[in-house]
């Protein structure tokens, strides 16, 4: 699936996010239809019988649109993760601009943070998740508007540079992508935290949310640490965990 362009005056009427505007703009291809209405709802992209959600952040924000939609359409949800980000630092009182990269790096296992708010959307048989990781720029504004914990630097803008990969999600299998192949059997949260290089409390979403779609199951305990297992899957859904567009 590539991007086609479409007309400026298509997108340039739409109040939303640099970020957001940029992605459908990315992901828009000819026959689309932009903004739909259905069943009441606005839809980002209808691709046939295909309805197109691109969510930013926050996905307990969209959950009630996706369960309503899925009810009686194939939906897939778009999220965007930025495996590199520019921040750019702009004065209010100066107006002058410098910029650094982000020494975070954003990965895969990012996009449970957002999954934890809706495992119940995931096990809709109509429902598939598309993955994009991105290159992204921050510009932070000294505006004094944001909380304390941020200095009084806000957020003034996100906006795409390039998409580096994408991919999909269609099954509760395909989720078990996230876990690493040397993982043992059964494993603990901190198992998989110290195998993907991440603290204890984000592997413990990532279990969650397998847990609740029914992709691993607990199989036991090892002291105070819960042991669990991939669910046996046929090799028909087996070749899906590879499943990966470009």
């Amino acid at each position: 699936m590539g991007q086609h362009s479409a007309s400026n005056s298509a997108f340039s009427s739409m109040r939303e996010s640099s970020l957001h505007s940029a992605i459908k703009k990315w992901y828009f291809l000819d026959g689309d239809k932009l903004e739909d209405r259905v069943d009441g709802f606005i839809v980002d992209i209808v691709r046939g019988d295909l309805l197109i959600e691109i969510q930013v952040t926050n996905f307990s924000a969209i959950k009630p649109k996706l369960l309503r939609l899925l009810d009686n359409h194939k939906v897939r949800l778009v999220y965007p993760i930025p495996r590199l980000k520019w921040i750019v630092h702009k004065s209010t009182i100066t107006g002058e601009t410098y910029g650094r990269r982000s020494p975070r790096k954003g990965c895969l296992t990012d996009l449970f943070n957002e999954l934890v708010r809706i495992p119940d959307v995931i096990l809709k048989s109509n429902f598939s998740i598309e993955v994009l990781m991105i290159e992204m720029e921050e510009t932070w504004c000294n505006d004094g508007r944001e909380s304390w914990s941020r200095k009084g630097v806000s957020i003034e803008d996100r906006k795409l540079l390039r998409v580096l990969e994408r991919i999909v999600f269609e099954q509760k299998t395909d989720f078990l992508k996230v876990l690493p192949e040397d993982l043992p059997s059964p494993f603990t949260n901190r198992d998989l935290a110290e195998r993907l290089k991440i603290p204890v409390s984000q592997s413990r979403k990532i279990t969650y949310v397998l847990r609740k779609i029914g992709a691993i199951a607990c199989v036991g305990r090892n002291k105070n640490q819960m042991l669990f297992a991939r669910i046996r899957v046929n090799a028909c859904q087996r070749k899906n965990l590879a499943r990966y567009s470009l």
